[in-house]
This record gives C-alpha cells, structure tokens and sequence, in this order.
C-alpha cells in the first residue's frame, strides 16, 4: 500500500511582480513628460519595456556615458543617450488638440482593439 503524501498547495505570494504590465501606450507614440527633471517634454518613444513597465523617450532623460577604446575596434569617448523612464510619468497627445489625454479602450464588433482619446473621443492610430 502507498504512502499518503499531502502536496502543499500552489499559493500566490505577495509582492509578487507580473511578467508584463498592460502599456496604455506603444512604440512610435507621441508623449509629454508630466513628471520629473524633464518635466513639458514632448517627444516620440523609441522604445517600450514591458517587463520593468519602462519606456524610452527620444530627447527626455539624457544620461552620459564614459566608454573606454577595445581592442576589438570600439572608439572610446563620451557617449550621451536617452535613458528609460516610468511609463506612469508620460501621457499620451490627443490626436486633436495636442493636448495631454488619458486612454480608453473600445472593442470593435470584429475583436479589434482601438484606443480612444478620453478628452476628445478622438480614435488614436497606432504607428507600426
């Protein structure tokens, strides 16, 4: 006869963080800065970053960087880039008036996904 074995049962744990936060925006948006050194910039995010809910805008947050010469062929010299930063510090342009806007998102009888604009009502196209 087998032995009764109690398995203990799967719990989830606290603090734990998702694989990926849901993104109210998208690669090739145009967004302002509300929050931060950078604060009124607007610019294009080049980049977005799921996993850290992370996002890099092109011209905000400008980090330096000192990079040393390899042997492989790299120049060494100083080196400026933009840096991510936290996607709840963006906001997104209404297509509009230009303006900072919030998002909604409205399903479409055929199953796609559009993003709507929650000061105008503006659909927002996505850039891909």
């Amino acid at each position: 006869m087998k032995p009764l074995v109690y398995k203990k049962s799967e719990r989830k744990r606290r603090g734990t963080k998702p694989l990926r936060h849901k993104m109210h925006i998208a690669k090739g948006d145009r967004v302002r800065v509300i929050r931060g050194d950078d604060r009124g910039t607007e610019g294009t995010i080049i980049r977005v970053l799921p996993k850290a809910n992370r996002v890099v805008v092109d011209g905000v947050n400008i980090v330096t960087k000192h990079r040393r010469a390899t042997q492989a062929g790299e120049e060494g010299g100083i080196i400026k880039f933009p840096a991510p930063i936290h996607a709840s510090n963006v906001m997104l342009l209404d297509p509009k008036s230009g303006n900072p806007t919030r998002v909604r998102r409205k399903k479409d009888k055929d199953g796609t996904v559009e993003r709507l604009s929650v000061k105008s009502g503006q659909p927002i196209p996505r850039s891909r």
